[in-house]
């Protein structure tokens, strides 16, 4: 049985990206043989895609680190034939053939049911960004953070986890501040629930300083290096940051001064290993009262036009989620 997949080949002046047909036999061994409906793209997939050996070792490789669709082979009675599931994270699109073809064959502990309340679709609208987003909000409320804590800040709000984070804290009832560096994206962030736009230059201002003025209740940064730690000496007493991201770099310029004069925390988050009873848990949130209106979010692509958008997502140039309709 063949299948339609992107494939990327790594070659002798680098790596080339072309639409193939692959045996359905090639895929490697797992207890769930799932035919994607939808995939979305993330950053992560960016970087498999150019040959990052941090998330592919191992080519010809099918990225594509989400995938929502229909069992069509299932050894796991927990899992039977027809049943429609999300599966994000884990080794998916890494060094495992991900959503970026037809078909996936993976181990049944990564196969999420999916959620009643949200659609295969509108699963992969979200996908691991907005999955990623959502365990941010559930962290930051688990360790005290509420509507009385005071604005949000979400860094890099006009990509994937940060406009799913700006419209779910709207959606909640948080007072949201947007960070960007796109002037023309201001209205996209207002209509998204934003209250209040910062530059990227703003957010870097005092950068040599051991505190800032007490501002944020709560940081969802998507960025890291100087602009996760300006936004740790902006925190309110008490109050923490949850970071998910590093595109801004890997090292912050941190002193202990926040830690210990203001009582903050900076929170690590993991949609890959986090354990599938959690990532259960998480969905369920989005699909029940976290639920959002996705549809202002969405880019659709397909295989034709999947390689053009990985290209516009490294550098920074994608809003909102990209979508691939397989179908």
């Amino acid at each position: 049985m063949t299948f339609s997949a992107f494939q990327v080949t790594k070659t002798d002046d680098g790596f080339d990206r072309a639409i193939v047909d692959r045996e359905v036999s090639d895929l490697p061994e797992g207890d769930v043989l799932i035919d994607v409906q939808f995939s979305s793209l993330n950053f992560k997939d960016g970087l498999s895609a150019t040959g990052n050996p941090g998330v592919t070792r191992n080519f010809p490789h099918t990225p594509g680190i989400d995938a929502a669709g229909i069992v069509t082979e299932s050894t796991d009675s927990a899992i039977p034939t027809g049943t429609e599931v999300v599966v994000i994270g884990f080794d998916l699109g890494m060094n495992t053939s991900g959503g970026f073809g037809q078909k996936v064959r993976v181990p049944s502990g990564w196969v999420v049911p999916r959620p009643e309340g949200l659609t295969l679709h509108e699963s992969m609208i979200l996908g691991t960004a907005g999955f990623t987003a959502a365990e941010c909000i559930d962290k930051l409320e688990t360790q005290g953070m509420t509507t009385a804590s005071g604005p949000v800040l979400v860094t890099g709000a006009t990509g994937g986890v940060g406009s799913v984070a700006v419209k779910v804290l709207s959606h909640l009832g948080y007072e949201v501040a947007a960070v960007t560096g796109k002037p023309d994206k201001h209205e996209f962030l207002t209509s998204l629930g934003a209250n209040e736009i910062l530059s990227r230059e703003e957010m870097m201002e005092g950068g040599k300083r051991p505190l800032l003025a007490d501002r944020w209740g709560g940081v969802v940064d998507t960025v890291g290096g100087e602009m996760l730690f300006n936004a740790v000496k902006s925190l309110r007493y008490g109050c923490s940051l949850a970071a998910c991201g590093l595109v801004g770099g890997a090292d912050i310029p941190a002193t202990v001064f926040p830690f210990l004069l203001r009582h903050v925390n900076i929170l690590g988050i993991d949609s890959v290993e986090l354990p599938l009873a959690e990532k259960t848990r998480i969905w369920n949130r989005l699909a029940g009262e976290w639920k959002i209106d996705l549809s202002d979010l969405e880019e659709v692509l397909s295989l034709e036009s999947l390689s053009g958008a990985i290209d516009r997502i490294l550098v920074g140039q994608m809003v909102g989620r990209g979508v691939l309709h397989h179908n």
